[in-house]
C-alpha cells in the first residue's frame, strides 16, 4: 500500500505544481525530505516570504505551494490577503497543524486549536486531514483551486504521519556552500574560526558569566539545554515564536537597566532579520545578542539555514549598522567575546557544530517563568 507521502506527492504532480516553498516542522520532516527530492525546493526563513515568492511564481503562470507550520499562519495572512487573495493568485498550503493530537508543547496549543476560525475569518477555504485516507479530499480539491485561482490550506494533524518512518533523518544535504558566491566572505570560512564546539558547549561555557542578568534564550532545544546547564529565576526560556528572541531582549534592555543576554539562533535571526537595524538603531549598551550558528534549524529536524549556503550572520550585523560585532568559534575566543568591556551594543557571532544534547524538557511552569523574571527584572 502507497503511503501518505507518495499519493501526496502524486497528487502535486498530477496537478502540476512546480515550485515548493517549505519552513520546518518536525512532525513532517520525513515529507518535506520527501518534497526536497521531488520538486523545485525552496527554503524560507520565514512563511510570509514564501507568500511573496509563490506570487512570483504564480504571476511566471507555474504552479507554487507550500509547506508550513500552523504556528506560522500569523505571519502570513496579511499577505495572503493583500497580495495572493486580492490579486487572485492560486495557492496550495500544506499545513502541519499543531496543538491538536499528542501535543507536547504548550505554547502550540492556542494556534493550532483555533487555526480553522482563524482560516475561516480570514476567508481562506481550509480543508482538515485527520487520516491517510482523507488524501482524497486534497485530490479532489486541488484541481479546482488551481484552475479558480484560490487559495485553499490542507490542516494536516500529525496523526496522519504515525505510521511514517519518522527515523531521524539527520541534517539535510540540499544546500551546499558554493564557494564562488563566497568572494569577500573569506573570514567566514577562515581556519581560525571553523566551529569546534556544539551549541551545548557554548552554553556551557558562557554559562559562569550569566550571573546576575537577564537571558533570554530561544525557543526549543537551546531553552532546554540551557535549564539543563545554568537555571536561574532571571533565565526567560521561549516556548513559541520563532523570531522573536532578539525583539524580547531588546525590551527588556530599553525598559530596564538589567544587563540583558539573548541566546539566540541562526534560523530565528535569518527569520526575523529586519529586528537588527532597529536594534542597531537604538544602540543599548545593556544588551548583547549571541547568535549561535550552527547552520542548522536544530529544533526541527536538522534542516541546514542559509548560513550554510551564503550568509554570514557578522556581516549581515555589521550591515545592519552594529559596530560592535565579534566572531568566535573556540571556548578562549567566546570567553573572550562574552567578557569584552563595552559602552555599545554588542553581537556575538559563534560558530557551532549542527548537533542536539539530550536535554529534558523543562519542569517549569511557563507563567512562573515569566513571573520569575520579572520579579528578577524589578529587583
Amino acid at each position: 500500500m502507497r503511503s501518505f507521502e507518495d499519493r501526496l506527492i502524486g497528487i502535486l504532480k498530477t496537478n502540476s505544481v512546480d515550485f515548493m516553498s517549505t519552513f520546518p516542522c518536525d512532525r513532517i520532516k520525513f515529507l518535506l525530505e520527501r518534497v526536497k527530492k521531488e520538486f523545485f525546493h525552496i527554503p524560507l526563513t520565514r512563511e510570509e516570504e514564501g507568500v511573496g515568492i509563490a506570487a512570483g511564481i504564480a504571476l511566471a503562470g507555474k504552479r507554487p505551494a507550500m509547506f508550513v507550520q500552523s504556528s506560522g499562519i500569523g505571519n502570513m495572512i496579511t499577505a495572503l490577503l493583500s497580495l495572493t487573495g486580492f490579486y487572485e493568485l492560486p495557492l496550495a498550503i500544506f499545513v502541519s497543524q499543531r496543538g491538536i493530537y499528542k501535543e507536547g508543547i504548550a505554547a502550540q496549543i492556542p494556534m493550532g486549536e483555533r487555526l480553522p476560525e482563524i482560516l475561516k475569518g480570514a476567508g481562506i477555504a481550509c480543508s482538515t486531514i485527520s487520516t491517510a485516507d482523507d488524501v482524497s479530499i486534497m485530490e479532489y480539491k486541488l484541481p479546482g483551486m488551481y484552475k479558480q485561482n484560490k487559495i485553499h490550506a490542507f490542516l494536516l494533524s500529525p496523526a496522519v504521519f504515525e505510521t511514517t518512518d519518522t527515523r531521524d533523518l539527520g541534517p539535510w544535504a540540499g544546500l551546499q556552500r558554493d564557494e564562488t558566491r563566497q568572494q569577500g566572505m573569506n573570514e567566514r570560512i577562515n581556519h581560525q574560526y571553523s566551529p569546534k564546539l556544539t551549541r551545548y558547549d557554548i552554553l556551557n561555557t558562557i554559562a559562569p558569566h550569566l550571573d546576575s542578568k537577564v537571558i533570554v534564550c530561544n525557543l526549543g532545544i537551546p531553552s532546554k539545554e540551557l535549564f539543563e546547564i545554568k537555571h536561574q529565576p532571571s533565565n526567560f526560556y521561549m516556548l513559541g515564536s520563532m523570531g522573536m528572541a532578539t525583539p524580547i531582549g531588546l525590551g527588556i534592555s530599553l525598559a530596564s537597566d538589567k544587563e540583558v543576554v539573548v541566546i539566540d539562533g541562526d534560523g530565528s535571526i535569518l527569520m526575523n532579520p529586519g529586528t537588527l537595524a532597529t536594534t542597531a538603531h537604538f544602540n543599548p549598551s545593556n544588551l548583547t545578542i549571541c547568535a549561535i550558528d550552527n547552520r542548522s534549524y536544530g529544533s526541527t529536524g536538522g534542516q541546514p539555514t542559509l548560513t550554510g549556503s551564503c550568509v554570514d550572520l557578522a556581516m549581515l550585523a555589521k550591515g545592519f549598522g552594529i559596530g560592535n560585532v565579534l566572531k568566535a568559534a573556540d571556548k578562549k575566543q567566546l570567553i573572550d567575546a562574552i567578557k569584552k568591556p563595552t559602552e555599545n551594543l554588542k553581537f556575538i557571532h559563534a560558530l557551532a557544530l549542527p548537533g542536539n544534547a539530550k536535554a529534558s524538557n523543562i519542569p517549569l511552569y511557563y507563567l512562573d517563568v515569566k513571573k520569575q523574571v520579572m520579579k528578577f527584572i524589578k529587583k
